[in-house]
This record gives C-alpha cells, structure tokens and sequence, in this order.
C-alpha cells in the first residue's frame, strides 16, 4: 500500500502559503475568525480567573488579620502594617496578570467591535486596519498595558479599599484600642524604629496609593465595561 503523505512537501511554497488562501475566500475567512475568537475568549476567561483568584487571597488576608487584631487588646498594632505589606505584594502580582490578561481580552474587543458588532448591524468598522492589527499582535503579542495604569485599575477596582480598611484599623488600634496611657506618636513605635518614622512612612504609602488610584494619565487600554447614562432598552 502506498503512503498517501508520501508527495506532500511541507516546504512547497503552496503548503506554507496554505492558510493565505482563506483570506481571499470569505467563508473560509469568517470561519477562521470564528475559532479564533473561541480561543481567544477561553485565554481571556482563563487569565481572569487568575486574576480574581489573587483578590480572593487579598480579601481573606485582610479579613483574617482584622479579626486578629482586635481579638484581644495585647494584639501588637504592626500586624496590621505587615497586611498592607502582603496586600502591596498581592497587588502586584495580580497587576502582572492583568496586564498579560489584556493581551488576549484586546484581541477578543478587537474582533468584537469589527466582526460581529458589524455583521449584526452594518455601520462599518471601528479600525480600517484591524486585521493587520490582529495579524501583527498574533505573530508578535506584546503587552499593551503600561505597569503604572495597571496598577491604577487595580488600586481602583479592589486593592485602595483593602488597603484603605488596614490604615484606618491600624489608626483606630494605636488610638481608640491603645493600651497605654502614651500618645500616638509613642504608641506607633515598631521594636527600635520611632513612631514619628512609622507614621510618616504610612502617611507616605498612603499618599502614593492616592495618587496612583486617580492617576490622571491617559488611559491606554480600551474596551473595560463602563456604564451608561441611558440603558432603558437593556432593563
């Protein structure tokens, strides 16, 4: 018995070019963007829920600390700055995430907005170009969401109010559940380092994670869910 795979060169210029030809051919080409779209939405559902994952740990932690903070008045107040410690690494991570996210959730806005949203009513495409866009982002993806506006949609989203609750504990420790008959200065102190440093330093962070939370910069990455002024049709 013959092979069948026995004339088939992989190097023929026609076998490499083989994809090339579903974008002279509509059905072919409408199908090709269909399964992409599928995988791209699986990446996207699969990164997202990495990133409620790291939330989910961040909303524990905080949850865990403040019940053993306030459990029992000798509960030292430096705890609760360790928690804005572990809140700022979580933070971090899940900033990592969502950017590599935004890769696969840019294509899927990108398909959506040009193909399907066009194909149900006709109005034309957002970007003229958007299959070049596509082609170049999927033979060299690159990340498309700066460090800083990601840590900023972050910080807005989940991680300020987290970090919001742990300082105003921590206040609320050194003054209402404070022990000691010294002032809160006295009281901040951590092992040898001075209260006036602990609190400047808090005061510091804090300041930083206000400034980044509304971080004026323009927004880069388009297509996150954002509400209307008028949805009665959808009600």
């Amino acid at each position: 018995m013959t092979d069948p795979t026995g004339d088939f060169d992989p190097e023929a210029p026609e076998e490499r070019e083989v994809a090339g030809e579903a974008a002279s051919d509509r059905s072919d080409f409408l199908s090709l963007m269909a399964h992409t779209y599928r995988g791209e939405l699986g990446r996207t559902t699969s990164w997202r829920t990495r990133i409620d994952r790291t939330t989910n740990w961040a909303v524990v932690l905080v949850a865990t600390l403040l019940t053993w903070a306030f459990s029992g008045g000798s509960r030292p107040h430096y705890v609760l700055l360790v928690g804005v410690a572990m809140v700022t690494v979580f933070l971090g991570i899940e900033a990592r995430r969502y950017r590599v996210y935004d890769i696969w959730r840019s294509r899927v806005r990108l398909l959506e907005e040009n193909v399907f949203a066009n194909a149900l009513d006709p109005e034309g495409v957002k970007q003229r170009n958007w299959r070049e866009l596509l082609s170049e982002d999927l033979r060299e993806p690159a990340v498309k969401t700066p460090l800083v506006e990601a840590v900023s949609r972050r910080l807005q989203r989940v991680y300020f109010a987290l970090i919001s609750v742990l300082i105003g504990s921590w206040a609320v420790r050194l003054t209402v559940f404070a022990e000691s008959s010294a002032g809160v200065v006295e009281t901040a102190a951590v092992g040898q380092v001075p209260g006036g440093v602990v609190l400047a330093s808090v005061a510091l962070y804090y300041a930083a994670a206000l400034a980044l939370t509304f971080w004026p910069g323009r927004r880069r990455a388009k297509g996150e869910l954002q509400s209307r002024p008028d949805t009665d049709e959808w009600k």
